[in-house]
């Protein structure tokens, strides 16, 4: 399985969350109010320092233009993108026929109180080129991203029944949660992981010790 840990903002977090097992890293990019948001030059520098640890830099968006997210794509050299927003089924489209070959596309469905805002638009998602879903907790205000919000795991897999792409779990991960989604994890298209808010110590920056307890407690 996949282990993601999110909204890294520095090159020291990158090596930590490399030494804590992780296969995957996000980088916030147009995420606007985000509070791991980087400039194009960050983005650059941190990819770079991902890729140097053997550990996938993603490109987490909300931005919903094509062009700007592709010319990011081909500057930094990612080889993943989180649509972590809204995004219609073009700009999936958009990305698999101008992306380079081999990008990865994740585009997340939101989950409120069981609920998936995008339940309408999966298979359109699906034809368009994803490569996999990533399911998140919806806050009770609305808020999407990095909410420590869970899901229940019922609603997960009843999702997973319904689509035919692998998925990455997100929403409140931790170390102690991992039985809680015991559906989910026994699912045939599980994927792995995405976890933030576990994995950031008292300063609020991804912490080694805090990452690697829950990449233990949730990778066979």
């Amino acid at each position: 399985m996949l282990v993601k840990f999110c909204g890294a903002t520095t090159a020291a977090e990158i090596g930590d969350m490399a030494e804590a097992g992780a296969d995957l890293v996000g980088l916030w990019y147009r995420v606007p109010g985000g509070s791991a948001e980087l400039t194009s030059g960050q983005l650059a520098e941190l990819a770079a320092a991902a890729r140097e640890r053997d550990v996938a830099p993603v490109l987490v968006t909300f931005a919903a233009e094509p062009a700007p997210l592709l010319a990011a794509v081909a500057a930094v050299g990612v080889p993943w993108v989180q649509l972590h927003g809204y995004q219609p089924p073009s700009v999936v489209r958009a990305l698999r026929r101008d992306g380079p070959p081999g990008l990865k596309i994740a585009k997340v469905l939101h989950l409120k109180d069981g609920a998936c805002a995008e339940r309408g638009l999966t298979a359109a998602y699906e034809r368009a080129g994803a490569d996999c879903f990533l399911y998140d907790a919806v806050a009770p205000d609305g808020r999407i991203g990095s909410t420590a919000r869970t899901l229940d795991d019922g609603a997960v897999t009843a999702l997973a029944d319904r689509t035919g792409l692998p998925f990455l779990l997100a929403g409140g991960l931790h170390a102690g949660n991992r039985e809680a989604f015991a559906g989910a994890v026994a699912h045939p298209r599980f994927l792995g992981i995405d976890a933030d808010s576990a994995a950031r110590g008292a300063g609020g920056l991804l912490d080694a010790g805090r990452a690697a307890a829950v990449t233990r407690a949730w990778r066979p």
